[in-house]
This record gives structure tokens, sequence and C-alpha cells, in this order.
């Protein structure tokens, strides 16, 4: 799995106008599911995630994760994280997941920040969205269960 994490002060998706999910201050994360992922990778993202020091203490050091913070966390299916640019210009996305195996390993990750005690807010999966957002530093960090990154 893949994701792009932002630290917010706000965040919220909309779709066909609609805001289906909105946080106050927290992570916005833009997961994408590989097509050898499985339900242990989502689970070791929610448990990194969760505890990244990425938030300011006292000091303004980056020192405190969004569980001591008691932040939400704003999740969004992103099949295009997996699209491969190497050759020609049109991305290949050969390596996602397909929906199926996607949608329920999207649906694990959440939980698993849920059982993590995460207020959680989400996209609406496969959907055409409007992710609207208040990049807090801007603090913007890749992961991949896999390492790569």
């Amino acid at each position: 799995m893949r994701a792009v994490v932002q630290r917010v002060n706000e965040a919220a998706v909309t779709v066909a106008g609609k805001t289906v999910g909105a946080i106050g201050s927290g992570l916005v994360v833009l997961l994408g599911v590989g097509d050898d992922d499985s339900a242990t990778d989502g689970r070791y993202l929610a448990e990194k995630i969760a505890h990244l020091r990425v938030f300011e203490d006292d000091d303004g050091k980056m020192n405190r994760s969004l569980l001591q913070e008691r932040g939400e966390m704003l999740i969004i299916s992103q099949f295009t994280l997996y699209g491969d640019c190497r050759k020609g210009r049109r991305p290949s996305f050969s390596h996602a997941a397909k929906p199926d195996a996607a949608m329920e390993l999207y649906k694990a990750f959440v939980q698993s920040t849920q059982d993590l005690g995460i207020a959680t807010a989400e996209g609406v999966f496969q959907a055409h969205m409007q992710v609207h957002l208040v990049n807090d530093g801007p603090v913007t960090l890749m992961l991949e269960s896999k390492g790569a990154f």
C-alpha cells in the first residue's frame, strides 16, 4: 500500500457537490492499494500513520502523533498512487489492485485506523471526488507498506 499523508487544519471531500466526509485538525490520507497488498499492509500503515510524530509540541518541534493530539483522519482511496509513469506519457496502473480487492483492503485500513481510536471520515470509493484541505505547515509525507519510499 502507498499513502500520501498531509497534516491539515481542516479537510473535506465532496461528491457531486455534496460533502461526504469532513474533519478538523488531523491528517488526510490518500491511500493506494497495490495488487500484492494484504490486510497486514493496511494494519502496518494504520499503525505507522497514527504514531507518526508530525504535530508540534510546546517547543515547536514535530514530536507529537495524531493519537496524542486526538486528531481526526480523512481517508481517500487513490488508485492513481500506483500510476507508473516511467514509459511513455500515459500512466500505467497495472500494479494497482482490482476494484473489489482494493475496496476490501481500503475498508480494512479504515477499520484498523478506527480500532486505534481515531475518528475517521471517508470519501466514496471509485467516485469522482473533490478534496478540499488546508495543509498545515505544509507537512506532506509519502509512506509505503513495502518500504519503497
